[in-house]
């Protein structure tokens, strides 16, 4: 939920990222501006403790991408490293403080 209690649901379309997922949804606060090269903080995510190891660990690019981002705890992830799969069905993040929450 967000801190509004909002909530946005997205198609399921493995192979797809969690980014492009969110443009698709137009949820506001995923920008990706970098268009999912992995080199800005523009689509950080928490993700929930009993999705974090179906969504995988950050690689070390990654990781290091986060060290500029706000509000970073132990489930942050890039929305465009992780790449959906059929295993992600229900998956939920949710954005930073002042963001909103996906689920799928």
């Amino acid at each position: 939920m967000t801190h509004q209690g909002e909530a946005y649901r997205l198609p399921l379309r493995p192979g797809w990222t969690l980014m492009n997922l969110a443009r698709l949804g137009k949820v506001p606060g995923i920008d990706g501006v970098c268009g999912g090269n992995c080199c800005c903080v523009t689509c950080h995510v928490h993700v929930d403790p009993a999705w974090r190891a179906h969504a995988g660990e950050p690689s070390a690019m990654e990781e290091s991408m986060l060290d500029f981002a706000s509000e970073v705890d132990a489930g942050s992830r890039l929305a465009c490293q992780i790449r959906i799969t059929e295993d992600l069905a229900g998956l939920v993040v949710r954005l930073p403080e002042q963001q909103l929450v996906l689920g799928l």
